[in-house]
């Protein structure tokens, strides 16, 4: 029989053997499919890419457009093809772009399908989906690719970030930037960086927002009482209890009027232009459903306007709308609404849409407008009679460069009394290029935690790069959020290289976290025992935001059935390789593909970093060109010819001659401590690889001769022996 199974899927949730991403690692087995590639299989091609004719962007081994057909033409196996459709179809669900893999294994038609995994789940679902999908084809049934599509796309929505944490999140990972992200819960609340260099943002409010200021911000009564007094123009109004005093109020303050919740944002309840006794009562009990209280306000002419201001910064600015629809003598209002504005592509319920689908029996506030025009759902408008559907919440016209320079310091004003260093100010103006007070222009809303969609797809206009002014409020001077990341990988002496280098950084006054084969560690506190080099053990680290440097020991098992905990690191440690010490249990079954799983360590320095290296052991030190940073050698022997060539080329290398370690830079030598004054050495001279190892770690650190020299001379190793690694327990 025919078929693709899945024999073990792996999630590999950092930098890995095959890229930096998290990735979806499948194991597959196309059994008698091994003997049917895609032009042996009548129809096959052509039913795949009718159904899924995006397929021929895909450039494949070509390089160019049409690549994978091509390979479908001339023949390719179905581990290959179920690569490409799973990241199709995690592209047409909005994922966009993404790295694919199909390798085979030593057993006959056995593949690892790797793809990139922006959500565990999404991919997972998308991966089995693909094989449904692959397999209809092979056998000529019908598949549900829009249905499938539909599912993704829904799933994508619930479980990704939300388009304005996201953009912030791609902004700060610029190339520009590296800032790196770790996502802290189901939801929006993401760290950017590591450590005590971190910071926090949730949506568009970050770890500088302050509590009293949110507070402030969504009670709107006393954000106005807070900004008159210092000339913020804003409409005079107050709270009410009931429809009958929301009248009074309204005549109190003069018609027209405008009645909204206290603490809802969104235009959400909001009743504009109320001209009558009837129309204001009626509008009491729409914003009383949103909760928090009812507000009654002087109604300003003009123009609903949201300015995004960052940092005291005007960053971008939209207008809004009103929406009509236009009757046909036919339709009904319902219809209408159906035909002429939710077919609109900015509309959807999804976040990615900065319009939402209007769904009429939802929506008070439109059966109110509708029954002011003497409308409702049903009705049906004369032949060009227009009908006003919303007068708020439609700012998606992009007016930035109109802003006059008075409106910005105004709406500037109006965030720094509120306290807020990320603020939406809503304001209404008939003409946004002109002063407010000359056109009686307010402010009626300052808002945290702003919404950012309306500024990335404007419907009108340029979209504004509103996430790269957020991380450059967040990181600037060129601060990266990173403090030091020691990863240490390697045959053997890596528990002791590890806990060796974290004793020469506190040494040197840094809080140090440590995960390593002997414990979880803060400091000199432990506070986890056991093997701690999973994954999840360094992650713990790099959010602490007590810890100014972090030294994780990478065992080959967790590089490949983890991945690295973190996506770049400072200073990379690799030991020694041990080409027999193999891991066929995963897939690790050649010495070809254990230097890829160990170079994942080398790949993953900085630029700005460095990669210590192994010289008396030549596979690691071939790792030397694979290096974006700068590489130091170690070894027990000063003639080494990698080492003599390195330092020829003003190379940086640890060596020892006549019983003594030197540093060496180019050609000059200085020497840091005699053999027989290193405590350790005195137990075996086979410590010593791993002692330069961690000296090296220190050196490229830039801690000074004399913290390495005491570091060694002090060092006692509790518990552990050189010799002994997670990567060989």
């Amino acid at each position: 029989m025919k078929s693709i199974e899945f024999l073990k899927i792996v999630h590999l949730r950092g930098p890995n053997m095959w890229t930096y991403r998290p990735v979806i690692e499948a194991w597959v087995d196309i059994g008698e499919l091994e003997e049917s590639p895609s032009n042996t299989l009548p129809g096959f091609n052509q039913r795949l890419t009718t159904w899924l004719p995006t397929l021929q962007t895909h450039r494949c081994s070509y390089g160019e457009p049409g690549g994978f057909v091509r390979r479908l033409e001339e023949g390719t196996w179905p581990a290959h093809i179920l690569e490409h459709v799973t990241l199709e179809l995690q592209n047409l669900a909005g994922l966009s772009g993404g790295f694919g893999r199909a390798r085979s294994m030593t057993q006959t038609g056995h593949y690892k399908v790797v793809v990139r995994a922006w959500h565990e789940e999404v991919t997972r679902t998308a991966l089995y989906a693909a094989r449904n999908l692959v397999m209809a084809a092979i056998e000529d049934r019908p598949f549900d690719v829009a249905g499938t599509i539909k599912q993704l796309h829904e799933m994508a929505d619930r479980l990704m970030l939300g388009p304005s944490t996201a953009c912030i999140v791609d902004a700060a990972g610029d190339k520009s930037r590296r800032i790196p992200h770790i996502r802290l819960n189901d939801g929006n609340l993401v760290q950017l960086g590591y450590g005590s260099k971190s910071r926090r943002i949730w949506t568009a409010e970050t770890d500088r927002t302050s509590a009293i200021a949110e507070s402030v911000a969504s009670d709107k009564d006393l954000t106005k009482s807070l900004l008159a007094p210092c000339g913020v123009p804003v409409p005079e109004g107050r709270m009410v209890d009931s429809p009958a005093d929301a009248w009074e109020a309204a005549q109190e303050i003069g018609l027209p009027v405008v009645v909204k919740p206290d603490n809802a944002n969104h235009g959400r309840g909001v009743s504009l232009e109320l001209m009558s006794q009837a129309e204001v009562e009626a509008a009491f009990p729409i914003a009383d459903a949103e909760g928090g209280g009812v507000m009654v306000e002087r109604f300003v002419r003009g123009e609903e306007h949201r300015l995004l201001i960052v940092n005291n910064k005007l960053v971008a600015a939209t207008r809004g709308e009103s929406i009509f629809i236009t009757g046909d003598g036919k339709a009904t209002v319902r219809a209408l609404i159906d035909s002429q504005l939710n077919t609109d592509p900015r509309r959807g319920a999804a976040e990615e849409f900065p319009l939402e689908t209007i769904v009429l029996e939802n929506e008070p506030l439109i059966l109110q407008l509708l029954k002011r025009q003497k409308m409702d759902g049903d009705a049906v408008p004369a032949v060009g009679q227009q009908i006003l559907i919303q007068q708020n919440g439609n700012c998606a016209i992009d007016v930035t460069d109109l802003v006059h320079p008075d409106v910005v310091r105004t709406a500037c004003l109006a965030a720094r009394i509120v306290g807020l260093d990320i603020a939406g100010i809503d304001l209404v103006a008939e003409d946004i290029s002109r002063p407010l007070a000359e056109q009686g222009g307010a402010i009626v809303e300052v808002n945290a935690g702003p919404g950012l969609l309306m500024h990335l797809k404007p419907a009108q206009g340029q979209p504004r790069p509103v996430g790269e002014a957020i991380a450059d409020h967040l990181f600037p001077s060129g601060d990266n959020g990173r403090i030091p990341v020691i990863g240490i990988t390697g045959s053997r002496d890596t528990t002791a290289v590890a806990q060796i280098v974290a004793r020469l950084l506190q040494l040197d006054g840094r809080r140090t976290g440590l995960a390593c084969a002997a414990g979880l560690f803060l400091g000199n506190r432990k506070v986890q025992a056991g093997d701690c080099t999973q994954w999840e053990a360094g992650q713990r680290l790099l959010i602490n935001r007590t810890v100014d440097a972090v030294v994780i020991e990478n065992p080959s098992h967790v590089m490949v059935s983890e991945g690295l905990a973190y996506d770049r690191c400072q200073v990379g440690v690799i030991t020694a390789i041990d080409n027999a010490a193999l891991l066929p249990e995963h897939g690790i079954d050649s010495a070809e593909l254990l230097f890829k799983v160990f170079r994942t360590q080398i790949d993953v320095v900085l630029p700005g970093g460095v990669a210590v290296l192994n010289a008396d052991d030549p596979t690691v030190a071939s790792m030397a060109e694979l290096s974006d940073g700068e590489v130091i050698l170690f070894g027990s022997d000063a003639a080494l010819p990698i080492i003599i060539e390195h330092r020829s080329k003003g190379g940086r290398a640890l060596v020892v001659r006549d019983g003594r370690i030197l540093l060496a830079v180019g050609p000059q030598e200085a020497p840091l401590i005699d053999l027989a004054a290193v405590p350790l050495l005195n137990e075996s001279a086979s410590h010593l690889a791993g002692i330069l190892g961690a000296i090296g770690a220190g050196w490229a650190l830039g801690l000074p001769p004399e913290i390495l020299r005491t570091g060694i001379e002090t060092y006692h190793f509790p518990g552990h022996s050189f010799g002994d690694s997670a990567a060989t327990n």
